[in-house]
This record gives C-alpha cells, structure tokens and sequence, in this order.
C-alpha cells in the first residue's frame, strides 16, 4: 500500500511539479491585452522577405529611395530641397555618432581608432574645462584676498589714527 503512494507520488512530481521547474510556463496576459491573429506562411514568407532586404540594405553606407521607398517623399519640389540639405551636410564634419556608425560597419580595426578619437576629444573638452574653472576660482580667491586685505589696511590705519590723538 505505501509502495503504491508513494510511486503515484513520485509520478505526479515527475508529471506536474518537475516539468513547471524543468521548463517553467509564463504568466498569462492581463485582460485588456488582445491576441493577435497568427500569421500565415505567405505573411511570414514576406515579412522574411522585407527584412532580409532591409539587412542586407543596412550594409549600405547610404540607404537611398531606391532601398526604402516609403520613407522619401515624390514631390519634386521636396527633393531639391533635400537635395540641397544634403549638399551642406555633405560640407560639414560626420558628427560623432555617424563618425562611429560607420567604424562600427568596419570592424574592430576602424572602431578602435574612432573611439580613441572620441575619448581623446572628449577629454580634451573636460580638461579645457576644468582649466578655466580652476582659473576663475584662483581669480575668485585673489580677489577675496585682497579686499581682505584691504579692509585690514583700513582698520590698521584707523587705529594707527586714534592712538596718535
């Protein structure tokens, strides 16, 4: 008879309890959250499709209309306007982010001196920074110095004055 418990007892652990550790199930979603419908596998094949595409256009270094149609406009009069914007971009420094976007695409090699670049400026900008903070509280100081030494001048005197009369 104790055989039998516990060998039910034993199965329904492995059955039930190891199974929820092993592998455990997620909550439920709350009530006010709707189900999507699944996709079919045409839909999945096309969402497959699109972004495969958009991947392989992400090696890109410049992502034109022709990879992304939707996202440009058709007007002709919008795309000189663009255009002319990217002229004067085009004059302009990378900023710092592109400037590192494209090492990343690079690899380590080209990241590594990008960084470095980054690091350096931006320490260079810290320490110019602390050098005119340093400076304005040196000048901060001399003058409280010498209105200190001012007013003990002034009293000096005053009493220098009294004890002479």
């Amino acid at each position: 008879m104790k055989v039998k418990v516990v060998c039910r007892k034993l199965y329904d652990y492995v059955r039930y309890d190891l199974k929820e550790i092993a592998f455990p199930s997620s909550l439920p979603d709350p009530p006010h959250i709707k189900k999507r419908r699944k996709l079919t596998w045409h839909e999945r094949f096309l969402v497959l499709k699109e972004a495969s595409r958009l991947y392989a256009a992400s090696w890109v270094r410049d992502i034109g209309p022709d990879l992304r149609p939707n996202d440009y406009k058709k007007d002709d009069g919008t795309e000189c306007k663009s255009n002319g914007d990217k002229s004067r971009s085009t004059e302009t420094e990378p900023s710092a982010l592109e400037d590192i976007a494209v090492a990343a695409r690079g690899g380590m090699e080209t990241l590594r001196p990008a960084l470095q670049r980054l690091y350096m400026t931006r320490a260079s900008a810290y320490r110019d920074a602390l050098k005119s903070f340093i400076e304005g509280y040196q000048e901060g100081i001399q003058q409280v110095m010498e209105k200190k030494e001012d007013s003990s001048k002034a009293q000096q005197e005053g009493n220098t004055d009294k004890n002479s009369a």
